[in-house]
């Protein structure tokens, strides 16, 4: 780019040139000249680089401060990098550079930083995302950045082509209890409970700290002792009762004809009435024949409950 007395009189892609007053018509203007470059003139000369400048990056010097619906007010750190180039060359030259005879990109990068992480900060803040789900969105957020970004940059004459969040990072205690609530959800609670009552009981008894110290360790680890075996009796034994059991229905034949099926108070009415007794020919379901009810051992209490016979009669 030429500049003459803060004026840009023209712009050239790479190659090369003679510069005659065809091809500079506007500094041709400029100085009033009407037979060419034949005399000396004073020009600046500003080559712009207009590749990609990768490895750009940026963090939050200071932390993100988000409401979280399960764990409150949380501080988030992010870093990550991005990648720019010079699109439109006149602009950058008047709103990045201005007077500076040379500029490099770590200084226009510094500029741009600022502007970078405020624009993070602004867009974790409202994403509303469950703290541990933004590490799986990285690809997302970052997308969404750069098109927020762009525009911006595109005022200094620049153009951000990549931009990514490489982490987002949250407090220790934080990740230890949300890596404890994902365990919880895949593990046995009672398994859990009988771990770590077994852990408390070995390091009760390794305890060397003296009489009282050993004392306090040993009843620490029988109420843990007595806590881990109700957690194991507890699956072994149940407060549910059994099921109850399928009520017993016989076939019996009566006056040599199949009659039934009767379940039990009915038959011990039979008996007692004389329609049925030891030699009726009884079958329920299972049976492989027809038996004599004497010799079926569910219906001893039918068959014992009839008086025998008086004496003498």
């Amino acid at each position: 780019m030429f500049v003459n007395e803060g004026t840009i009189a023209d712009v050239f892609v790479p190659g090369m040139y003679t510069l005659t007053t065809q091809n500079l018509p506007i500094l041709s203007t400029l100085k009033g000249w009407k037979y060419g470059f034949n005399s000396p003139f004073k020009a600046e000369v500003y080559f712009v680089n207009t590749r990609n400048f990768t490895a750009q990056k940026w963090g939050t010097k200071n932390p993100i401060i988000i409401n979280d619906d399960r764990f409150g007010m949380l501080e988030l750190r992010a870093f990550g990098t991005f990648v720019i180039r010079v699109k439109d060359a006149p602009v950058f030259l008047k709103e990045i550079v201005g007077t500076d005879g040379q500029f490099t990109t770590s200084e226009i990068a510094e500029h741009l930083r600022s502007m970078v992480v405020t624009r993070v900060t602004d867009a974790i803040g409202e994403s509303n995302l469950p703290i541990e789900n933004y590490a799986s969105n990285a690809n997302e957020i970052s997308q969404y950045l750069q098109d927020v970004i762009n525009p911006e940059f595109e005022g200094f004459g620049m153009e951000m082509t990549k931009f990514l969040i490489e982490n987002v990072s949250m407090p220790e205690e934080i990740k230890a209890e949300i890596f404890e609530l994902s365990r919880l959800n895949k593990i046995d609670i009672n398994k859990l409970a009988q771990l770590k009552a077994a852990k408390a009981i070995e390091k009760a008894a390794s305890n060397e700290s003296g009489t009282a110290g050993a004392g306090m360790g040993m009843g620490m680890g029988f109420a843990m002792a007595q806590q881990m075996g109700q957690a194991f009796s507890g699956n072994q034994a149940s407060s549910t009762p059994p099921p109850v059991p399928p009520a017993l229905n016989f076939f019996v034949v009566v006056n040599g004809q199949q009659a039934g099926p009767y379940d039990m108070n009915t038959l011990k009415q039979m008996a007692s009435s004389g329609q049925i007794n030891k030699d009726s020919l009884v079958w329920r379901e299972g049976m492989a024949n027809w038996t004599n009810g004497g010799q079926v051992a569910e219906l001893n209490s039918v068959f014992g409950s009839v008086p025998p016979p008086i004496p003498g009669q």
